[in-house]
């Protein structure tokens, strides 16, 4: 019965023969000013490249965003929607802002929690802000702290990420 067509390990066999393997072989370099620079270049520009980009981070400034929960929470638990909307918020607010430290506010939190748990919002407009650390005993020097905007009577579609100057 094991080498009848209709058996499974017939057909796992089968399936295992029709798998090939591709080797890869190192490629020459393409110029001779590559061969010189011992690599593909662009080493030393790609440093100041990175070192410029590394101080924007530093800079204290605001925004505006849009933010989808909708795609966000798709496929979540009806009864951790709030909760899972405000950790999405926060790793949104991370990665737009490049701090580990978020703060969410309370009005933003209640926003989100205003129909209940199970009725998130399905975009929330939010503005994010990062801002010096005045703590002493603080482990980074900058943080965001992510308060609910405005809504424009228009609606919420179309809107892109603004920046916003300081009102201080």
């Amino acid at each position: 019965m094991t080498g009848s067509p209709n058996s499974r390990s017939y057909k796992r066999a089968s399936q295992a023969a029709a798998v090939r393997v591709y080797l890869l072989t190192p490629q020459p370099p393409s110029s001779p000013r590559a061969k010189e620079k011992g690599g593909r270049g662009g080493g030393a520009e790609m440093s100041e490249k990175k070192r410029g980009a590394g101080t924007r981070k530093d800079e204290v400034v605001t925004r505006e965003y849009t933010i989808n929960l909708h795609k966000r929470l798709h496929g979540c638990t009806f009864k951790k929607k709030a909760p899972n909307a405000i950790k999405e918020i926060r790793k949104f607010a991370q990665k737009a802002m490049g701090t580990t430290d978020v703060r969410v506010d309370v009005k933003l939190n209640k926003h989100i929690w205003s129909s209940g748990i199970r009725s998130v919002p399905r975009r929330v407009r939010v503005r994010i802000a990062r801002k010096r650390n005045d703590e002493e005993d603080a482990k980074e020097e900058l943080y965001s702290l992510v308060t609910v905007a405005e809504i424009p009577p228009e609606g919420l579609k179309g809107l892109g990420t603004k920046v916003v100057e300081d009102e201080d």
